[in-house]
């Protein structure tokens, strides 16, 4: 019989990102980056509803049986958090869990560039953490919280579905809300927000126009907005800002957000060389005023040629991160050339750095 409370314990033994639940196959934990079954029986329907029902509330289990999916944290003694996505899979339950370290990491254990501190310092504006889902977004910006907490005296309101990290007072006051706990929803909680006295607002995610229009407007009105967007690459998020909203609107939202935002970073997590982890590629992309010009005239895509030649401005492609990764030894060949947009420059690395050894 699968006990959920042995499966926690090998997904922090094991380091692994993550543990999915359902019928039809053992438990499986994601091991960097890898699908791996567990020494488990392959789990019937029954069981696979048995354990993730024994999991949650009446109110939770109502939500789960009525909408189909489910979002929560789930704390389990001091030493277990998770956040939980419940859902449905051929009519049978399922769910996928994700670790959640209890201690905040540090910007610098996380190997981003050190343009991300000087911004965490600024005041006002807007910075997004892009990715794919699971490539440490959500921990970017929880360290980016945990040293503004630690520098600057100011009022910190964070909405997020559901709450990851928990932050505790130390120079700021943080007030952490949770969608269908504390708000009904993203729209809701940013329609009010700014009668609450912020200095800085962290969305866990910009989900629609309006969520997006509430964050520009905020970041407008002198505040420092911190959020999360599943997009590709720097330039692929801006793009996708100005198309969630209608097209005679699209002009108005290009103006907004070039005198507003501050910063894109596009995140991946890459399995290391040495089979232990995994290792963060960033792309920078800074609202220098060339990239706010070429944002107002709605030219994105010439975006890419001033993220490779604003380097002074701390700026750098996901091309040129992947080539630093390799030539550290962190990534293989395969891994690099794999994520390039451009796979025809990490050939031209390699003879670069054949010629120059």
């Amino acid at each position: 019989m699968v006990e959920i409370a042995d499966l926690f314990h090998i997904v922090y033994d094991r380091g692994a990102s993550d543990l999915l639940l359902t019928a039809g196959t053992p438990p499986i934990i994601r091991l960097h980056g890898e699908l791996v079954p567990l020494e488990y029986p392959t789990m019937s329907p029954d069981e696979a509803k048995r354990v993730i029902y024994s999991l949650l509330n009446e109110k939770q289990r109502l939500e789960y049986e009525e909408k189909k999916e489910l979002d929560l944290s789930l704390g389990v003694g001091s030493k277990h958090r998770f956040r939980v996505n419940c859902y449905w899979q051929r009519g049978c339950s399922a769910a996928a869990f994700r670790p959640i370290p209890n201690e905040i990491p540090k910007l610098k254990d996380l190997g981003l560039p050190p343009i991300v501190y000087d911004l965490a310092m600024l005041s006002h504006g807007l910075f997004l953490v892009t990715g794919p889902t699971g490539h440490g977004k959500s921990t970017t910006l929880a360290s980016m919280i945990d040293l503004i907490n630690m520098n600057k005296r100011c009022h910190i309101i964070t909405v997020d579905d559901p709450i990851e990290y928990i932050h505790h007072n130390k120079n700021s006051i943080i007030d952490q809300r949770e969608v269908g706990g504390d708000t009904q929803s993203f729209r809701n909680a940013l329609k009010f927000v700014l009668r609450q006295d912020p200095d800085i607002i962290q969305i866990g995610e910009l989900r629609d126009w309006e969520t997006i229009s509430s964050a520009l407007t905020a970041a407008e009105t002198g505040h420092l907005v911190l959020a999360t967007l599943h997009t590709n690459d720097a330039v692929q998020t801006i793009d996708r800002i100005i198309d969630v909203f209608p097209e005679h609107q699209q002009q108005q939202v290009r103006v907004q957000l070039s005198l507003s935002l501050l910063a894109v970073a596009s995140q991946r997590l890459l399995p290391r060389a040495s089979g232990d982890g995994r290792v963060l590629a960033v792309e920078i992309l800074r609202n220098t005023h060339s990239c706010a010009n070429l944002i107002r005239e709605g030219k994105t895509h010439q975006l890419y040629s001033v993220i490779e030649t604003g380097t002074k401005d701390g700026m750098v492609t996901l091309d040129a991160s992947l080539i630093k990764l390799y030539r550290r030894g962190l990534i293989t060949a395969e891994e690099c050339q794999l994520h390039m947009r451009n796979p025809n420059a990490f050939l031209d690395a390699v003879v670069k750095d054949k010629q120059a050894g």
